[in-house]
């Protein structure tokens, strides 16, 4: 009889061997000895817990590894891995009376390498370093005025502030007689 644990290790042995991993994730340096040692990551993986304005909770998935599931023989479906050069941060959107406050984590970075876009309704979050990438691209709950978004970041956390348009911007309506 085989033992639990000897067929877990067996599955993700077999799960990792199929698993292709970006160039920039995987990288060899020399031991003083003359050896060599290989070096993966890093690899990111987590998720939050929210309660959205409606009762039901929100759960979101960050990092550069997303559980997915591929095909395996004869048909059956296989669980995988899906690994990314680029992280995504963890975000939060919270939609106050006129606002809109967006935080996201993005240790390691400066300032100055944080790209955002804005269109009103969807915001687009890039880093792209020689030791970081990050990319999130984020549906706002609400839709803001991108002209008037204020931003710090501080301690690996930028936090965005962007205004509510106005219930008064809505499209104009026309009678016809």
């Amino acid at each position: 009889m085989t033992n639990w644990f000897d067929d877990f290790d067996r599955n993700f042995e077999e799960m990792f061997r199929g698993l292709e991993l970006p160039k920039d994730l995987v990288r060899e340096r020399k031991l003083p000895d003359g050896g060599t040692v290989r070096e993966m990551g890093p690899f990111v993986y987590g998720y939050s817990f929210s309660m959205g304005p409606d009762g039901k909770p929100i759960v979101r998935e960050f990092g550069n590894v997303k559980p997915s599931i591929k095909g395996g023989p004869f048909g059956t479906a296989k669980p995988s891995l899906d690994v990314k050069e680029e992280r995504e941060p963890l975000v939060d959107a919270m939609v106050q009376s006129d606002t809109v406050k967006v935080v996201a984590e993005l240790p390691g970075v400066e300032k100055s390498d944080i790209a955002l876009e804005c269109d009103g309704r969807n915001l687009v979050l890039k880093v792209d370093t020689d030791k970081r990438r990050y990319y999130k691209s984020l549906e706002l709950p609400v839709e803001v005025d991108p002209d008037t978004s204020k931003a710090s970041y501080k301690n690996g956390v930028l936090e965005l502030v962007l205004t509510r348009k106005s219930p008064g911007n809505k499209p104009k309506q026309i009678r016809i007689d």
